[in-house]
C-alpha cells in the first residue's frame, strides 16, 4: 500500500478529492462561523462571570467589615449608631480645580485636613468617654469600610455599564485591573484585625525604628499627633520625629518638619518608611535613596520638599520593602526584625553625611499603631 495515499489529508478527514464529508464539514464550519459572528459575545459572557465573582467577593468584604466595624462600636456605644455609619460611608471630597496649578497643594491640604478633623469630631460623638487610642482605632476601621465600599461601586458600575451597552473592549481593563483591585481589597479587609486588637502594622516599621531611637529621651508634642525628641551620637544632635504612638495615626510629618526645620536648622533630614515591593523581591528588603519617602496624596511630602529645598538640606531616605497586604495588617516578623539593621543604617548615612556638631531630622513615616515612644 502506498503510504503517501495512508496519510493524505483527505484521508485524515474521511474524504477524497471526489467526495467530501458534510459531517467533517460542519465540525471546521460551523464553529468558525459562530467565533466570527457571537465570539464577542462570548468572550464576554466568559469574563463577566469571572468579573461577576470578584464583585460578589466585593460586596462580601464591605458587608463583614461593616459588620465587624458596627459590632466593635456596640461594645463602645449604648445607642444604634447603624444609621450613622452607613450615612458615613457615602461621605465623599471634591478635589480643587486644577485648571489654574498655582496654589492648588495648600487647597488640598486644607480640604484633607477638613474632612479628618469633621471625621475625628463625628467618631467622638459615636460614643462617650473614648480614648484617643480608641478613636483612632475606629476611624481607622472606617477609613477601611469606606475604601471598601468605594471600590465595590466602581468596579460594579464599570461592570454593569460594559455589560448593558455589550462593549467588550470596555470591560477589557476592569478585567486586567480586577487582580490588583482584590489584591487591595484582601489587604483592606485583613487589617481589621490587627486595627481593632491595636497591634502594629507593617506600616509602622518607620516609627517602630525612630520610637526606639527616642526611648530615652524626653519626648515633645509638635503638631497635631505628632512628637519629637532630641538625642546625641557621635557628636551629631539628632531630632527625632514620629507620629504619636500608640495610637492610630500617621501624625502631620509636614507641619512638624516645617516647624522644626525653623527651629532647629538640621543639616541633613532623613525619612524612614515602608516602601512597596515589586513581584520578585523579597520582603523586609532595606533599600537606600534620596528624596522624601512618605506616601498619601501627597501634600506632606509637598511641605517637606519646599522646606527642604527653601534651606538648602538634603534629604535621604531608607526604606523596608513589603507587599501592600503586609503593609496595612498585623506587621510580621521578617518586617519588625529589621529595625536593628534599619537604625544601623540610620548612624552610618549620618556619621557618613555629616560632622561632629552638625545636625539631624530623622524622621519616621507611617501609621504608629501599637507602636508607643
Amino acid at each position: 500500500m502506498n503510504y503517501t495515499e495512508i496519510f493524505s489529508v483527505d484521508n485524515l478527514f474521511g474524504s477524497n478529492s471526489d467526495s467530501s464529508n458534510p459531517i467533517m464539514w460542519l465540525i471546521w464550519i460551523v464553529p468558525i462561523v459562530i467565533f466570527v459572528f457571537y465570539g464577542q459575545r462570548i468572550q464576554l459572557m466568559v469574563t463577566s462571570g469571572e468579573i461577576n465573582k470578584g464583585i460578589e467577593k466585593l460586596s462580601r468584604y464591605k458587608e463583614e467589615t461593616r459588620k465587624e466595624l458596627l459590632d466593635y462600636l456596640q461594645k463602645q456605644s449604648s445607642g444604634d449608631v447603624t444609621k450613622k455609619i452607613d450615612g458615613y460611608l457615602e461621605y465623599f471630597t471634591i478635589m480643587p480645580v486644577d485648571i489654574d496649578p498655582n496654589g492648588i497643594m495648600p487647597k488640598i491640604k486644607h480640604l484633607l485636613r477638613s474632612r479628618e478633623d469633621y471625621t475625628r469630631v463625628q467618631v467622638l460623638s459615636l460614643a462617650q468617654n473614648l480614648t484617643s487610642l480608641e478613636a483612632s482605632k475606629i476611624q481607622n476601621l472606617l477609613e477601611v469600610v469606606t475604601s471598601l465600599n468605594l471600590l465595590h461601586k466602581i468596579v460594579r458600575h464599570l461592570f454593569l455599564t460594559a455589560k448593558k451597552q455589550n462593549n467588550f473592549p470596555l470591560i477589557l481593563p476592569l478585567q486586567m485591573m480586577l487582580p490588583f483591585i482584590m489584591e487591595q481589597a484582601e489587604a483592606l479587609k485583613g487589617a481589621v484585625s490587627a486595627l481593632k486588637a491595636g497591634q502594629p502594622l507593617g506600616d509602622g516599621i518607620g516609627p517602630m525604628v525612630i520610637g526606639k531611637m527616642m526611648l530615652k529621651s524626653e519626648k515633645k508634642p509638635v503638631g497635631i499627633e505628632t512628637v519629637y525628641a532630641e538625642s546625641d551620637f557621635e557628636g551629631r544632635k539628632l531630632v527625632l520625629l514620629k507620629a504619636e504612638g500608640p495610637s492610630a495615626t500617621v501624625g502631620r510629618p509636614g507641619d512638624a518638619v516645617e516647624i522644626l526645620v525653623a527651629e532647629k536648622k538640621p543639616d541633613l533630614i532623613i525619612m524612614v518608611d515602608a516602601g512597596l515591593k515589586l513581584e520578585g523581591e523579597t520582603s523586609g528588603t532595606v533599600a537606600q535613596g534620596f528624596g522624601a519617602a512618605i506616601g498619601g496624596i501627597g501634600t506632606d511630602r509637598f511641605q517637606i520638599e519646599e522646606v527642604a529645598t527653601k534651606h538648602n538640606i538634603p534629604v535621604y531616605a531608607i526604606v523596608i520593602k513589603q507587599s501592600i497586604k503586609e503593609a496595612i495588617t498585623l506587621m510580621t516578623k521578617e518586617i519588625a526584625d529589621k529595625a536593628d539593621e534599619v537604625e544601623s543604617q540610620v548612624h552610618t548615612m549620618i556619621k557618613e553625611n555629616t560632622k561632629s556638631g552638625q545636625s539631624v531630622l530623622v524622621v519616621g513615616v507611617g501609621n504608629t499603631l501599637g507602636v508607643p515612644q
